[in-house]
């Protein structure tokens, strides 16, 4: 690709985000739509809502006011809003400025020169525009050049500085997480374990089970415990009401009683006319009656589970931490979720039913790869103008054109992958959601590991090799040749990603901000489905689908550092762009609908950590075929150092994150015992795990409530 190809992508999708920018500080101020951009505020706005509809001129003008109150958002008030998850969603963002605008710094002002100086691929430093990108890499640099050493000191420097900034990141957030478990109030998953597989004993149910087993070896913490029951006929039932309650509830806003007449025989031609509106409200009664019927029945169908709670946090950790019982495939034990964050589909799965849909999940998921190697395909040979000729001899002529292939090349590879790959997120979030994880968080982790790994397998390696190196891939499967595969492959692939950075990332930031499809949908509902903006919910953000978009283009900033420094300024440009939006969609837009207290953050430890040892065996690699072996050899300590310094951060702060010391415990139990209100936190941790399912549930008959729920639970 051609700087012209790459400053058109980059002219493409600037315009596409002042756009999105300017409309969005129109349409966000305009009657109505607050709850599309700002769902958070609109019962603190509903005054504003009410006010007069009349033409204002200053609501058609752009406003930048949302730049600065994102920006002014303190950490105490991110706290706050979004809990720590979105603390560290935007520590991500810090942590990776910080990176590269030191890399930026090195990149540009040094490493970018010295490429461009070079005259291993052209010695005419004339027609800028016209150049290839690889004049700005590495590859431009002569073999066996003095001039290598500075890449060599640069890749040295840059792993110290990350690696630093990594601790510091890592040990504040640990402090974080500290922090917030002391300030936190008593939550019911503090006090509260999960326990499975237990034993059936003859003559008593699984309940009286677990208050024998719980009573005689915990007699002083056991508090009380709550048995899994098999809902999912119930659930099904109360879906049902849900829906036909939200068609009666249209059906009343429409006031068209020719409509709600129809007749009663075949395809509501033949037969009487009969009142709809009677007929649904009767249906409605009938499930409700078959709820509490099944409500009743089930009250025998126990699963081997039970959620146990505890009278305080130690004596729960207690009995999180050691084994049960003498035979270990019994009474399992694991930390319990929030009560709102279970995920109570798959506790009716047996052990080999998980098992097998683990199984099924790692097959599919292989599929998936293998399938997604077809558009990586057409996007190569989008980005390659003589392999597209040669599969499309009739479009040479439009492929002359100099604006076309500089579109074609430039920008429609990304935008084309970019559209696949927008599929993969909830196609990623079915799989861990059947592979029998019990809380909602779990799942959308497990999907930001898999999303990560696809992303980093589909888009770079797999563009990487097809793109330059396919016939090489048996090579590549002998670990010795792995550094000279990736050091002939990787660097010839910079301007694809310097494109995709544009037109995925910028782009999908300011989609993220503009929110298009809520926009559509909300518009959609206001005038077919008879919904207003109070039944509008309040979304939580997607952290499994963008934690891992921000990871990789990281993987791309660290891995292209020292190769083609040209891909930094747009990577910062991303980063702060990302930096403000986000900040403004957690103030105004997303709600946090759990809390798992910074658990995404070993998630970036780890992609980070991945992410420099790839750069070090690609200079391992690169040096050796520069033709200087001393470099090559000396990089090799790097990566062993790097190992050094993972290893010691999962001792240091990993066991944080996966319990709290006994320390933060007692001290917080003992300042428990002050509060005036554990009486009444010990009343309400009784009932806090029933499965909503089971729960007595009462129906909104009030004929002008339309937007208010279908079932009401009633506190026990």
């Amino acid at each position: 690709m051609i700087l012209s190809a790459l400053l058109t992508s980059v002219g493409i999708n600037l315009g596409l985000c002042l756009l999105f920018f300017t409309l969005y500080s129109i349409l966000r101020k305009q009657p109505g739509n607050l709850y599309v951009y700002a769902p958070r505020l609109v019962d603190k706005e509903k005054s504003q809502q009410q006010e007069s509809d009349d033409f204002d001129l200053e609501r058609l003008l752009p406003s930048a006011s949302w730049v600065r109150n994102a920006w002014q958002l303190s950490e105490d008030q991110i706290l706050s809003i979004s809990g720590l998850d979105g603390l560290v969603f935007t520590r991500i963002f810090t942590f990776s400025l910080k990176v590269f605008t030191i890399a930026g710094v090195i990149g540009i002002s040094i490493l970018l020169p010295i490429n461009y100086f070079g005259n291993q691929l052209s010695d005419d430093f004339s027609h800028l525009p016209n150049k290839s990108l690889d004049s700005f890499s590495i590859s431009n640099v002569n073999d066996g050049s003095n001039r290598l050493w500075v890449h060599f000191s640069a890749a040295y420097i840059f792993t110290g500085v990350v690696c630093y900034l990594l601790y510091y990141e890592h040990s504040y957030i640990s402090a974080k997480r500290i922090a917030y478990f002391y300030s936190s109030k008593p939550q019911p998953h503090q006090f509260t374990i999960l326990v499975r597989s237990i034993p059936s004993s003859s003559g008593r149910n699984f309940s009286e089970t677990v208050e024998s087993f719980f009573t005689e070896y915990h007699p002083s913490t056991y508090l009380s415990h709550s048995v899994v029951h098999r809902t999912s006929k119930i659930q099904d039932l109360i879906n049902d009401a849900d829906k036909l309650y939200r068609k009666l509830g249209f059906m009343k806003s429409n006031n068209d009683s020719q409509q709600n007449f129809r007749r009663d025989g075949f395809l509501g031609l033949t037969g009487r006319k009969v009142n709809l509106l009677d007929r649904y409200e009767k249906k409605l009664e009938d499930l409700e009656d078959n709820v509490r019927k099944e409500q009743n029945l089930l009250a025998g169908e126990e699963v081997p589970a039970a959620f146990v709670s505890f009278k305080s946090r130690f004596g729960a950790a207690v009995a999180l931490h050691i084994q049960q019982g003498v035979n270990p495939t019994e009474w399992v034990t694991e930390r319990a979720p929030e009560p709102q964050d279970v995920h109570w589909a798959f506790f009716s799965a047996s052990f080999i039913k998980r098992w097998i849909f683990k199984l099924v999940v790692l097959v599919a998921s292989f599929a998936l790869i293998v399938l997604f190697l077809i558009p990586v395909v057409i996007v190569q040979g989008l980005a390659n103008l003589d392999q597209l000729e040669k599969w499309f001899p009739f479009l040479k002529g439009i492929l002359s054109l100099t604006v076309v292939s500089q579109v074609i090349t430039g920008y429609l590879p990304s935008f084309i992958l970019q559209l696949f790959l927008s599929f993969v997120p909830p196609i990623m979030l079915t799989f861990s959601a059947i592979q029998g994880y019990i809380s909602r968080s779990q799942i959308e982790r497990s999907a930001c590991s898999k999303m990560l790994w696809f992303i980093i397998w589909n888009i770079f390696f797999a563009n990487v090799l097809s793109g330059s190196a396919f016939y090489l891939v048996n090579v590549f499967l002998e670990p010795k040749n792995i550094p000279r595969v990736l050091a002939e492959a990787v660097p010839g692939q910079a301007s694809f990603f310097i494109s995709y950075v544009v037109t995925s990332g910028w782009t999908n930031l300011s989609s993220e901000l503009f929110r298009l499809i809520p926009l559509v949908c909300s518009f959609w509902k206001r005038l077919f489905s008879g919904k207003d903006g109070d039944e509008f919910e309040v979304p939580s953000i997607p952290y499994y689908n963008d934690i891992p978009t921000i990871l990789f283009f990281g993987l791309l900033g660290i891995t292209y550092f020292f190769l083609s420094p040209l891909i930094l300024p747009f990577l910062l440009v991303y980063f702060c762009l990302g930096y403000i939006i986000f900040r403004n969609q957690l103030l105004n837009v997303y709600a946090p609908k759990y809390e798992t207290a910074g658990m995404f953050w070993p998630i970036v430890h780890n992609s980070t950590i991945f992410s420099l040892i790839l750069m070090h065996v690609i200079a391992i690699g690169i040096f050796g075929l520069k033709k200087l072996p001393l470099a090559s050899s000396l990089i090799i300590p790097l990566p062993v150092l790097t190992l050094i310094f993972n290893a010691y951060c999962q001792n240091r702060f990993l066991p944080l994150f996966k319990a709290y010391p006994t320390e933060c415990l007692i001290k917080k139990d003992r300042k428990d015992l002050n509060e005036a209100g554990m009486t009444e936190f010990y009343d309400k941790l009784v009932t806090a795990y029933q499965d909503p399912a089971l729960r007595p549930v009462q129906h909104a008959r009030s004929s002008d409530s339309d937007t208010s729920p279908l079932l009401h639970s009633t506190e026990v």
